[in-house]
This record gives C-alpha cells, structure tokens and sequence, in this order.
C-alpha cells in the first residue's frame, strides 16, 4: 500500500424510509464521495426509497422495517375522551416518540440489520440519520462503530431543562430505552443519557452545518462541523425551467416532501413573490390531500406560477433570489449552499430550531402563520432581497460553509472511525 493510501472500508449508511431523511446537508454525497474514494458503501432501509439512492449510484439493500412507524401515529379523534382529557402538546411529543421509539417495530428491525450482516458481513462503520433508534442498537449488537449524519451531539438534559410537557414523554423514552436494551443484552452505548433519549455516537457526529449556525448553543466534542459547496447540476435542466429567460427573476415556496399539506402557505408564498416581480416555482411534493387540491390550487396562484411536484436543487437553486419554506434541514441547508436569503415559518420538530438560526445569521427572517395572514409576507420578501446586511451575510455564511470541505472532509472523517484512528481536532 503506497504512503497516506486508505484501505478500503465497509459502510452501511441507514435511514428511516423518508427523502428528507437522505439528506441532512449531504448524507448521500457523503456516500458517494466514500464511494468516489474506492469504499464499498451500502445503503440500507425500506424499499420505497430504493429508487433514489440508486439514481445516486449507491447500492441499495431493503429491509422488512427500518425501525421507524410511518405514517405517524394519527391524533385522537377530535372530541374524544383521550383528546379532551390529555394536553395536546403532550400528545404531540407522545406521537414524535411513538415515530422513532417503537418497542414493537425496533426488534425486528434491529434484527433484520444483524441478520443481513450474517450474510454479507458486518460493514466497519454504520452511518444513521439521527433518528434511527434501530440502527444504534444493531452497532451495538454488531461491536460496530455507530456515527450520527446530520446531527451535532448535544449534553444530557435533565428535567430542569425540559419543558413541562416534555418531561413525562421522556421518562417514557428511557423506560422504552431500557427494555429494549435489556431485551437485547446491550448498554445502549449509542444513545445519550439524561431524562430525555436521543441517538447519541461516542465517536462522531457529523453536522452539514457550520459552528456559527449553532452558536450559543452546547454541543459534544465529537461533533465535527463540515459545511458544504453548492454541487454543479447534472445533466440539462428540465424543459420548463430552460424555458424561462435567464434575466428574469424566480422565487420558490416549499413545505419539503412530506408535511405539504398546507394550501394556503403555497397561495401567499406565490402572491408575494409576483408582487415584487419574481416568477413564483411552487413545489407541493406528493402528498395526497395536497394532490387533491392541484387544480383549485393552481386558479388561486398568480399569472405565471409554475406548479411542481418536485425540483432538482442543484438545477433550480442557481436560478432563485429567494426561498420562502418550512425550515427543513435540508431545504434550509441548500438556500445557505447558493447563497439564498431565506423566509421561514416552521410548521414542526426542528424546523423552529432552523428558523431561529437563520434569523440569528442574518440570512433570513421567520415569519409565524398569523404574520403571513396579517399580510406581511410581500414586505418580509422586499426586505431580505433589497436590505445589503442580510445580503452580505448570505454570501459570508456560503462562503464559510465551503471552507469547512463538505462531504468530502466527512468522508475523510468516516475514514478515519473505520481506520480506528483518533478524530482529528
């Protein structure tokens, strides 16, 4: 082996059955670039998902259950004895921890991992989205070495910290934890102590992010930040989109890939957008109720809208002045990629964290639902494309996250777990 040559590794990177959850800032394009370095990657999860990673040229192996319950658990009908008698934001976190902490599907997830390392081997390293409750056992099981894609690790809370509704949900995670723990003879080393449990890597965790997108906040110091660069479109771009004059502007709305149910976010999103001169892309994914409504939707846009289902970022996004959407991980990720402001109004789970954090950065601004009802979305986009700080600051934090070397640095900090070497500093 020549000098500074890496052995080829063994990866399997796993998730829960969910585009989004691919994603994180660069999960897949960390696989790739693993791959692009001569490594034998594999992902692993439910079928339905098979056909995107394989578009991205990574092996795919299906698995019964990922360990992860979707579609969610529904709420209690309205009026109900359980929905008149329980706090509503208890049962929300309720259902959150019902999606990712299953006592029922976990086990034979758990076990379809090990049984598919039986045949084909145990990779060196498992790479998991930060929720995959199944995965972090399997490492375990496996002797492994786990690391979290997407997701600074963060110190143990205790109740203090916690809010009120908080509390008895996570009392619950750790008996759930517990039980699982015992019934597979493991420790539950991958997971974070505390009152409440997450998925937690002794070794590493990945963020797609930078420490100034994170700051004032705590994280763990096998958090490595890598940022990424805006990867150059493959192919040509679709045939609407050729279609529209370089010089003209466009502005997109999006809700992400799978909450897209609210039709009214589309319908301001889009009119504000025409009122300052922008062609509105409005992108509403696959979801059923949404898909439902396409064509009153599309009498209520603005002259010219382009209606999508779904759009290629690295092909659309050069294109943008702007973004309104949801505060998605990945969405947020790639308007910071391209140098995008951002107008955000989170609709669940981390999205508030990623509105909050745009607003800090100066990139964008956060706009709850009553606001764009009061009107003043049209403002709020003449704001951050007109006003030079945050258009200085879009470009700052694009170019910093560049610095940081994308998925090619967390490729080489991959290299480094499956080398078992110390991470560098």
């Amino acid at each position: 082996m020549r000098e500074n040559e890496i052995p080829m590794a063994s990866f399997w990177f796993t998730s829960a059955p969910l585009p989004g959850h691919l994603d994180w800032g660069g999960l897949l394009k960390t696989a790739q670039a693993l791959q692009a370095n001569g490594h034998e990657v594999r992902w692993v999860s439910e079928a339905r998902i098979a056909p995107m990673v394989e578009a991205a040229g990574v092996p795919f192996s299906a698995i019964a259950h990922s360990g992860w319950r979707w579609p969610p658990p529904p709420p209690p009908p309205p009026g109900s004895l359980v929905a008149m008698a329980a706090d509503p934001v208890v049962l929300r976190y309720q259902r959150a921890l019902d999606t990712w902490l299953d006592e029922t599907l976990i086990p034979p997830a758990v076990e379809a991992l090990r049984d598919l390392a039986d045949q084909i081997g145990p990779p060196d390293v498992i790479v998991t989205d930060p929720f995959l409750s199944a995965a972090a056992l399997a490492a375990e099981l496996l002797d492994v070495p786990l690391v979290v894609g997407g997701w600074p690790a963060g110190p143990p809370l205790d109740d203090d910290q916690l809010a009120y509704a908080q509390r008895p949900v996570g009392r619950e995670g750790v008996a759930r934890l517990e039980r699982l723990c015992r019934q597979f003879g493991l420790a539950g080393t991958n997971f974070g102590g505390g009152a409440a449990p997450c998925v937690q890597s002794p070794h590493l965790h990945i963020s797609y992010f930078s420490p100034y997108w994170y700051q004032g906040e705590s994280y763990l110091p096998q958090t490595v930040f890598v940022g990424g660069r805006a990867s150059p479109p493959r192919g040509q771009p679709p045939g609407w989109l050729a279609e529209i004059p370089a010089e003209r502007p466009l502005g997109l709305v999006t809700l992400g890939s799978v909450f897209t149910g609210d039709a009214g976010f589309f319908v301001w999103g889009a009119r504000a957008l025409a009122e300052n001169g922008l062609i509105p892309l409005v992108v509403i994914g696959y979801n059923a109720e949404v898909l439902a409504q396409k064509e009153s939707l599309k009498r209520r846009l603005p002259g010219g809208t382009r209606l999508l289902n779904w759009v290629d970022y690295d092909h659309v996004f050069p294109r943008l002045s702007v973004i309104i959407h949801h505060g998605g991980m990945g969405t947020t990720h790639a308007a910071i990629l391209h140098g995008l402001p951002q107008i955000i109004t989170p609709h669940a789970a981390d999205q508030r964290g990623q509105a909050r954090r745009a607003r800090q950065a100066k990139v964008g601004l956060e706009l709850r639902s009553r606001e764009i009802h009061q009107g003043q979305l049209p403002a709020a986009v003449n704001a951050v494309l007109t006003t030079p700080l945050v258009q200085d600051a879009v470009r700052s934090l694009r170019d910093a996250f560049a610095a940081l070397g994308g998925p090619q640095r967390a490729a080489e900090l991959l290299e480094e777990v499956a080398l078992g070497r110390r991470l560098s500093p």
